[in-house]
């Protein structure tokens, strides 16, 4: 077992989302940064679906009940394990009394925390992402419980990875979006020749943009979106769907992220820059 002493910002348990469940309403949700998940499974020798923690700008402080093997990955926040420096992409030995904790945000936005095997978390319609009010809880609170595997030996094949400098990237890749062609020249040149800030309202479910396009009136009916669409506000503000995005949406698409530049944007935050590639 796991006990969470105290659980930072926003914690949430995570894997690779859930599927098939889009024409109900039930967004994809799963780990913002794939990137992260995928390797720090991989060194973990994990399945690619293992359940993990998503840690958002600052960390819990856990205590682990029995013996496994961790690894962190994406955002670097300071943390040890017993008042120890550990660092990511790295797999490290816990054994029972072990405490994790994390201190400052040095870079990125979202880190992760995977055990060997994965967290024992219930699984709602094929996942154990947490997205209230689908599953009971947003994000883990203090004096949670989260059951993992007992694993006192494991000699993985790999124990280390080279650190990913893709948390530094500002460089979006987008293909066109179903309303594209709704762009006037003079948005399509402020859409790809300029930067764009990271507004404060950003989170699982969007990110807002400071800068503006300019004004339009284009109408349209309800349709489908998906993670990384971007839309077009009537008042000419763009806003990125993320994991925990609606299913459906009535501004105009103009432009869809690819997944790489989900996991980049996933690791921005307020004030970061970023800036769009046609692809």
């Amino acid at each position: 077992m796991l006990k969470v002493l105290k659980p930072g910002f926003f914690t949430t348990i995570q894997d690779v989302g859930r599927f098939g469940y889009r024409d109900k309403g039930v967004p994809v949700s799963g780990a913002m940064d794939m990137r992260a998940l995928s390797k720090a499974n991989l060194l973990l020798e994990n399945p690619v679906d293992a359940a993990v923690f998503e840690i958002t700008m600052t960390g819990p402080t856990l205590l682990f009940e029995a013996p496994t093997f961790i690894c962190l990955t994406g955002a670097v926040i300071s943390a040890t394990l017993n008042n120890e420096p550990i660092e990511n992409y790295k797999v490290y030995a816990v054994d029972k009394g072990d405490i994790l904790s994390y201190g400052r945000l040095e870079s990125g936005f979202r880190a992760y925390l995977a055990v060997k095997d994965g967290f024992r978390s219930k699984k709602i319609l094929g996942s154990s992402s947490l997205y209230y009010p689908l599953t009971t809880k947003k994000c883990l609170t203090e004096k949670d419980e989260i059951e993992y595997n007992a694993i006192a030996a494991f000699d993985p094949k790999i124990s280390e990875l080279k650190i990913d400098a893709y948390i530094d990237e500002r460089q979006l890749t987008v293909s066109k979006g179903p309303e594209f062609d709704l762009l006037d020249d003079k948005q399509l040149k402020r859409l790809f020749s300029k930067e764009f800030t990271i507004a404060k309202e950003n989170n699982r479910m969007a990110y807002q943009l400071k800068e503006y396009l300019s004004e339009h009136a284009a109408s349209m009916l309800t349709s489908a979106t998906l993670p990384g669409t971007v839309q077009l506000t009537p008042a000419g503000r763009l806003i990125i769907l993320m994991k925990d995005g609606q299913t459906t949406g009535g501004y105009p698409r103009v432009l869809q992220l690819s997944e790489n530049a989900i996991t980049i944007l996933a690791q921005k935050r307020a004030g970061n820059s970023i800036r769009f590639k046609l692809v």
